[in-house]
């Protein structure tokens, strides 16, 4: 379990906050054991219980998960229950609340993005994008997951997208057919500007094409011109570029079949938790 959580990788954003110890629990607590919850300060999804409770098990806290991680949440819910040294807890408190909350941010917005766009187009997914929290992408990642979105890919290594920088220096066939010499095994996507560069790449041999920075007619009559040439059925459409919860609507009812959102994890509202110690 904690090899799938990363528990070195948790270990190092601790170590942020507690570089040399906790002076003031060193200073004022005794060697004394307590029970404390963490509950849930706002409505929405959590996310972030199964990293947060791997830190406390760390220090030797005891934890009882009341809400695993995709649960709805109210306010005033309890989400984990601890019993330990009272030195452990505090010293995990901020970097577990921080996690939690970055993260159930992340799973809120998903769920209710992703919400809106299936009441739209059912078929239509909402996706993350590499736009992350530096050092933390592998969190946010899984946040959009637990939300019920597509992490997208990871990073570069993990799949081919020719991009217009890419188009800069390489023609667009000349690109896609590269991109195909060099691997058989990954799936190929494209980003166009236009119709007439989404009918070129389809043509191509591109396996998926993002349409990007399109306004909504713009990415519908990219779809219509894709259907009059045979060739949508082909690719996989995702679009992307500036979308956000006032625009998504419209999008949505493009035809589209993925919409990416960078506005999922670099404008996250943070899902506020706290952790109360409790009387003895």
């Amino acid at each position: 379990m904690t090899d799938e959580l990363h528990l070195d990788e948790l270990l190092e954003f601790l170590k942020e906050d507690v570089p040399a110890g906790d002076v003031t629990s060193d200073a004022v607590i005794p060697d004394i054991s307590c029970t404390a919850v963490i509950r849930a300060e706002h409505d929405g999804i959590i996310a972030g219980v199964a990293e947060a409770s791997a830190l406390f098990s760390h220090f030797g806290t005891s934890v009882t998960m009341e809400k695993n991680d995709g649960t709805e949440v109210k306010t005033g819910d309890v989400i984990l229950r601890l019993s330990g040294k009272a030195k452990a807890i505090l010293i995990v408190e901020r970097t577990a609340l921080n996690i939690m909350g970055r993260m159930s941010g992340i799973a809120t917005a998903t769920r209710t993005l992703a919400g809106v766009v299936r009441s739209i187009s059912p078929s239509c997914r909402v996706a993350g994008t590499r736009k992350t929290c530096p050092g933390f992408r592998r969190f946010d990642k899984k946040a959009v997951t637990i939300g019920g979105g597509d992490p997208h890919r990871m990073n570069l290594s993990d799949g081919i997208l020719i991009k217009d920088n890419h188009l800069a220096v390489v023609p667009l066939e000349t690109a896609i057919r590269a991109a195909r010499s060099h691997s058989r095994y990954k799936k190929i996507e494209v980003e166009v500007e236009s119709s007439a560069d989404a009918i070129r790449a389809a043509e191509t041999g591109a396996d998926i094409i993002m349409l990007d920075n399109m306004t909504p007619a713009q990415a519908k009559e990219t779809v219509s011109a894709l259907e009059k040439c045979g060739l949508r059925d082909r690719v996989t459409l995702e679009i992307s570029g500036g979308i956000n919860d006032t625009t998504l609507r419209d999008y949505a009812a493009c035809g589209v079949d993925v919409i990416s959102m960078g506005a999922l994890t670099h404008t996250v509202k943070n899902f506020s938790l706290s952790l109360e110690i409790l009387p003895v």
